[in-house]
């Protein structure tokens, strides 16, 4: 293996000033995920925990896992400041978890939001988790209390794909994969939230709390004129003793947990690890150091090989090609003893850098070693020169090869990651295996000063064919509003609030992310790989 030498001097004045600014950022990651956890307002919680007598969804979380072992979340910041009003956190909690030793996916209700209903993000954080559960056949946890839809967002809940009906669909598919699906009834699940324990394979329910019913006493006396209460329509004991519809009685929260990890006892083997894993070895740099690499000014590009000096095991890098297209390194590493194959931008792509890029994916596919993409890209290059030489069918290429590539793919937007750049660095249309961003991640079709630039142009081409003209402080006053938009849509936030990116992760924290990560994938079957048509 060829050691990175990195020359980052930590004591230099440029590196503490983007050390300082990074460090805002990670204190800005840090309150959003507390404004996430807190879920519902003090109110809501206060009734959930002293009313109701029941835990907390992120406390359920605590109980359910291994004692000391990780839980990578999913859509952590799912609604983030969303202007509808949806509720950080979309009122729903999902994430990779270690029950009994065994790696699921684990799915819980937030009763203190709105009481557990589902918005439109709700939804789609939902479908997402399934899909990773789908991807890597992990069994599914479900802790049900939820009213069903938000009837006030009902059109975008409930007509079309990707929707709430796709809950049922993916539900369905699960099971017919033999893929596992546990539910715990932890308090009243209307509608479609009895429907989602309805269809797993076996169902805990919470004596005294836990309700499930089409409809409500109310819906039902206001649709049949019939009074009955909730224990006799929906209560454990009618469901475990009369309809069949549950399984198991728990006398409480903490009761149901513990029969819930007791069912995933029993699901038989454990799956195996398919690929070797070595020693982990610490980065030969501190990992944190990072913060003072990235400039505060984006306009500066990122070394990204003094990153790789401080993210992978023994700051050991293979570099493939490393004479021919240089704006995009390639090479192989190890990360907490992982092998991957690490695709990272050192500025624009051209045709060489495409090239080779292709290659590299093919080695790795033929090798069943799995890839990350660190992107921070401006996109390829343009102009006459690049077109003659080919760069659509070059950059074709890359992206045929990117996107047909079945090993676990990885994407991770450490800068400014723009346009066709953007995609075939694995963008979400692309659907890697997860997509991660650092608070310094930003993606757009183009930087906000191109898009001010180029809507300035547009504009005066217009003022030219009527005969007109404008000052360059007309012009600037112009640009200004549509840079300060594309500015703010271009965040990681924004994209982590629409769940465009999984999560928004600390620098500090992506060796442990990708190491949970590659030892999900590792334990799932492999694909195999059939790679389209390369135009030559």
């Amino acid at each position: 293996m060829s050691i990175i030498k990195s020359l980052v001097n930590p004591q230099s004045e440029s590196f503490i000033v983007n050390r300082d600014f990074y460090l805002d950022r990670i204190t800005d990651l840090r309150e959003r995920r507390q404004r996430a956890h807190l879920g519902g307002p003090e109110k809501a919680r206060k009734r959930h925990t002293e009313h109701r007598e029941q835990i907390l969804p992120r406390d359920r979380i605590r109980l359910l896992v291994d004692p000391g072992s990780p839980f990578f979340e999913l859509g952590e910041l799912a609604g983030d400041k969303l202007p509808e009003g949806t509720a950080a956190g979309a009122s729903i909690i999902t994430g990779v978890g270690l029950v009994n030793n065994r790696q699921c996916m684990i799915i819980v209700n937030d009763a203190t939001v709105k009481g557990g209903t589902y918005y439109p993000m709700t939804c789609k954080k939902h479908v997402r988790a399934q899909m990773f559960a789908i991807q890597h056949r992990l069994p599914c946890i479900t802790m049900v209390q939820s009213g069903g839809a938000f009837l006030p967002e009902q059109e975008g809940i409930f007509p079309a794909e990707g929707m709430f009906g796709s809950i049922f669909v993916n539900q369905i598919e699960m099971s017919a994969a033999g893929i596992p699906q546990i539910a715990l009834v932890m308090g009243s699940s209307t509608a479609g939230g009895a429907y989602i324990p309805a269809l797993c394979d076996e169902v805990v329910i919470v004596r005294g709390k836990g309700f499930m019913y089409l409809g409500g006493p109310q819906l039902v006396e206001a649709a049949t004129g019939e009074q009955v209460g909730h224990e006799e329509l929906g209560g454990a004991e009618m469901h475990c003793s009369v309809s069949g519809v549950t399984d198991y009685i728990a006398e409480d929260d903490a009761h149901g947990l513990s029969l819930v990890r007791d069912i995933v006892s029993n699901l038989g083997n454990l799956p195996k690890q398919r690929w070797d894993v070595a020693k982990s070895v610490a980065p030969l740099y501190p990992i944190d150091e990072i913060y003072g690499i990235i400039n505060k000014d984006t306009k500066i590009p990122t070394s990204n090989r003094d990153i790789l000096a401080r993210l992978v095991d023994g700051s050991n890098f293979d570099e493939f090609k490393a004479k021919y297209g240089s704006t995009l390194m390639c090479g192989f590493a190890k990360i907490h003893g992982f092998e991957i194959g690490i695709l990272a931008n050192d500025g624009v792509l051209f045709s060489e850098a495409a090239k080779k890029g292709a290659h590299f994916i093919n080695l790795c596919c033929e090798r069943d070693i799995p890839l990350l993409f660190m992107a921070d890209v401006p996109g390829f290059m343009v102009g006459e020169e690049a077109e003659r030489g080919g760069i659509a069918k070059d950059g074709a290429k890359f992206i045929t090869a990117m996107c047909s590539a079945k090993v676990p793919k990885y994407t991770l937007i450490t800068g400014g990651s723009y346009g066709a750049g953007y995609l075939a660095m694995c963008g979400r249309p692309f659907k890697p295996t997860a997509m991660l961003a650092w608070p310094s991640g930003r993606s757009g079709i183009m930087g906000p000063d191109q898009v001010a630039n180029t809507l300035a142009t547009v504009r005066e081409d217009i003022l030219k064919r009527e005969g007109k003209s404008w000052t360059e402080e007309e012009r600037e006053e112009f640009k200004a509003p549509h840079r300060k938009r594309f500015e703010d849509s271009e965040q990681a936030y924004n994209f982590a609030s629409k769940l465009w990116y999984d999560a928004v992760i600390d620098p500090s924290e992506t060796r442990e992310v990708l190491a949970l990560l590659l030892d999900v994938a590792g334990r799932s079957p492999k694909i195999e790989t059939k790679f389209g048509v390369f135009r030559q």
